[in-house]
């Protein structure tokens, strides 16, 4: 693991040179990409060099235990001695995850889509409620939200929508919401006060570029139709909605929420573009042993991930086996208590894998 540091904290400082460089500073690419490896690097180098700093306070302190002191001071020292012991062991943990293969979206945007699935009307409107959760937490981070598309339920809630969180690490933090959602409670058409049980599922995809993946224009069907739904006079007037058909995958994508036909057509590519790339991505997936699996799942969105009962107040993670009873905190956004325990069990998942494999 050490080699590793030295190796990262020997990059790092090149990447210093390389950044003072004028060929570099006069290059744009070269630049941004520099900055971002430096910058991808920067916590890992600092935590090193706190370790090392405390391993020579600790071998210092070790030296004068070993000598002549008075019974003050040396109680002092042990104290000492013991305090960074305990700090070199919770710096080696925090080494160890920084040196985890990193998920190469992280740090990307995020293309969600909520459906309302099992429940009716209860499930479209609970498919609102998640849409709201998540875009109260994305503000919290002072992230945007932008809807793509949007097929609201007459009864409230959608039955579809698709839109994008723009902040740096938004996927990091979104990526354990793929799955089925499961509410608990009475629904507001309810007479007899019975709770019921709905599903709505979220898919999480990152955001794609076009250089991330070749998509030929040859393998794209683009259908236009006129748009439907609220809009007033321009409904049904001009063939501004778009439908994407990309044959190999056979996956399709409509979007009709801008009035211009080339605004919707942008919309339609970057979400074909990311579940191209989601498919593609699946198909490995599938190819990997079983035992590979994340402890947090599959991200397979037919798996129950999570229920949200109302009566109890509790929502309950069933990948981890959490369960917080916050729910009214929980719909109104803070959802960090539960996004961050899913990160570390992930992160300890991996541990697990990586000393079994050593």
């Amino acid at each position: 693991m050490f080699d590793k540091l030295q190796a990262v904290e020997d990059r790092y400082e090149r990447l210093n040179e390389l950044l003072s460089d004028p060929e570099v500073v006069n290059d744009a690419k070269k630049l941004r990409q520099y900055s971002k490896e430096q910058a991808d690097i920067q916590e890992t180098v600092e935590v090193y060099r706190e370790y090392k700093k405390t391993k020579e306070e600790l071998e210092d302190a070790k030296q004068m235990l070993e000598e002549k002191l008075d019974p003050e001071m040396h109680e002092l020292v042990k104290e000492e001695f013991n305090t960074l012991k305990n700090k070199i062991q919770e710096l080696e943990q925090r080494l160890k995850i920084l040196l985890l293969p990193k998920d190469p979206n992280d740090d990307k945007n995020v293309i969600m889509e909520i459906r309302g699935a099992a429940g009716g009307d209860e499930a479209n409107i609970f498919a609102g409620d998640l849409f709201r959760m998540y875009t109260r937490y994305a503000e919290s981070q002072g992230w945007k939200v932008e809807v793509l598309e949007a097929s609201p339920s007459s009864s409230g809630g959608y039955k579809e929508i698709i839109f994008m969180i723009n902040g740096n690490g938004a996927y990091s933090k979104f990526k354990f919401e793929n799955g089925a959602h499961r509410v608990q409670r009475v629904p507001q058409t309810e007479s007899q006060g019975r709770i019921h049980t709905s599903t709505a599922t979220v898919a999480v995809l990152p955001e794609v570029e076009d250089v991330e993946i070749e998509i030929n224009e040859k393998d794209i069907r683009v259908d236009t139709f006129a748009a439907s739904g609220a809009g007033g006079q321009h409904v049904n007037t001009t063939m501004s909605a778009v439908r994407m058909t990309h044959i190999p995958t056979g996956i399709v994508v409509s979007m009709q929420d801008e009035r211009s036909q080339i605004k919707n057509r942008e919309k339609a590519m970057r979400v074909l573009r990311a579940r191209v790339a989601d498919f593609y991505n699946r198909e490995k997936q599938k190819e990997l042993d079983a035992a590979r699996k994340s402890a947090v799942g599959t991200g397979d969105r037919s798996e129950r991930i999570r229920t949200y009962n109302y009566p109890q107040n509790r929502v309950t993670d069933h990948r981890i086996g959490l369960t917080i009873q916050k729910l009214d905190q929980i719909m109104e956004g803070k959802l960090d208590e539960i996004i961050d325990a899913l990160i570390m069990e992930d992160q300890a998942s991996k541990l697990a894998r990586l000393n079994e494999e050593a």
